[in-house]
């Protein structure tokens, strides 16, 4: 399977300024996938313009037709499965089946709290998620007039219809995000794709060398959980959300330090490498003609 390059759209441009004629030139540069982040607000962005996700990659659904879209990552710390499972089939709807959604246990950022609730430990938030996925599954796959009912220890559904069901059958795909043992057996149980950001543990200190062995341990444990699962670990795309490991945005300096930096993940057997859209004065600063020769020429360079 042939690398795929895909980007990450940050929410923080009002539609009218900016925010518009970002997803359209996504399409224009043939990126695979445009996701958003699904937050309330995040780190240097907190005292700025930050939009929700949902509605704006329904805004991004009617101003282009090929590129699909996505969150990277959705969570529990301020989601339903009743009321997202709604939202996600409304969007596939709207967009003609070009929704991903990309979805992890969440972190400890301002979204943890921001519902009044004290940040949940990483055992409690493996715990919900470990609920959470296993019924919106249900709640996108599970379109009859009956509705889906269930009770959880955190989560709850009467009789949620969801009518009529997906566009993409039988629910469109789920990318998870996950490194433990928990969040792994959930991906190779549910996934179509795996989605990693690396070890967190390596971005100040590590080297890239040391990023590329996490890697490839992260790969091995989902491997023996696909193995236990009894599911072909080859089916399920694997997906690197880049800007994390030691590496940062030298990747993004010029054409062939992109090519080489993709070309060694790709020997990892990731299938999908994930930029993001340059901001200015940030951490995600780049040139953005770099930043467009690699969208149109990288992908070429790597078959």
């Amino acid at each position: 399977m042939s690398l795929r390059l895909s980007t990450v759209i940050l929410p923080y441009r009002r539609w009218s300024e900016g925010g518009r004629s970002t997803w359209v030139r996504a399409e224009q540069l043939g990126f695979h996938t445009g996701y958003t982040y699904d937050h309330l607000s995040w780190r240097s962005f907190r005292d700025g313009p930050w939009f929700g996700a949902i509605p704006t990659l329904t805004a991004a659904a009617s101003v282009t037709e090929r590129l699909r879209l996505g969150t990277l990552v959705t969570s529990p710390n301020f989601r339903h499965p009743v009321t997202l499972a709604k939202e996600l089939i409304s969007l596939d709807d709207i967009s003609g089946g070009r929704v991903t959604l990309g979805i992890g246990a969440g972190g400890t950022g301002f979204d943890a709290t921001v519902l009044g609730q004290e940040p949940w430990t990483p055992r409690e938030r493996a715990d919900r998620f470990a609920e959470f996925v296993p019924l919106l599954d249900r709640l996108l796959t599970e379109d009859g007039t009956d509705g889906v009912s269930y009770q959880g220890d955190f989560y709850a559904a009467h009789e949620a219809r969801n009518i009529p069901g997906c566009v993409q059958r039988p629910r469109l795909p789920f990318a998870v995000a996950a490194t433990g043992p928990r969040g792994l057996k959930l991906a190779a149980r549910y996934g179509q794709a795996w989605v990693t950001t690396g070890d967190p543990r390596l971005y100040e200190n590590g080297t890239p060398e040391q990023s590329l062995a996490a890697l490839r341990g992260q790969a091995g444990k989902l491997a023996d959980a696909c193995a236990a699962t009894g599911r072909d670990m080859a089916g399920l795309d694997k997906i690197l959300l880049t800007g994390f490991t030691p590496d940062r945005g030298r990747p993004l300096q010029s054409l062939d330090a992109f090519v080489d930096f993709a070309g060694r993940h790709q020997e990892l057997g990731f299938t999908e490498i994930v930029i993001h859209w340059p901001i200015p004065d940030s951490d995600f600063a780049a040139d953005e003609k770099v930043f467009e020769r690699i969208a149109l020429e990288a992908v070429a360079q790597l078959r």
